[in-house]
């Protein structure tokens, strides 16, 4: 007689205050996991600076690439070698381009 009476308040009891508690206790842990630190920022404002300084030096040397070679978008970019990565594709972009006296030799891999 002990044990049915006691089954119906243990199983209340893990309802009304077991459930909620372990979904309160993960809720706390989310919210203070899903905060970034200022240290996270930081980094993050650090990397965003770089990724726009990049960009800028990307900018920079297609401006100068056009210049001396207007057509290089299409001698580097060739749709049928895009599967195909071959050294023979990188040697004819780079004997298409006009020599200059003052640029260094490159050495293929």
């Amino acid at each position: 007689m002990a044990e049915e009476f006691l089954l119906p308040i243990f199983i209340v009891g893990m309802l009304f205050i077991g459930l909620p508690w372990i979904i309160l206790h993960y809720v706390s842990k989310w919210k203070t996991a899903a905060t970034l630190t200022t240290e996270d920022e930081n980094l993050l404002d650090g990397l965003h600076d770089l990724a726009r300084r990049l960009d800028d030096r990307m900018a920079t040397i297609e401006r100068i690439i056009q210049a001396d070679n207007p057509n290089w978008r299409a001698l580097a970019y060739d749709p049928a070698e895009d599967a195909l990565e071959d050294r023979s594709s990188r040697t004819r972009i780079l004997e298409a381009a006009p020599e200059r006296s003052n640029r260094p030799t490159r050495r293929t891999r």
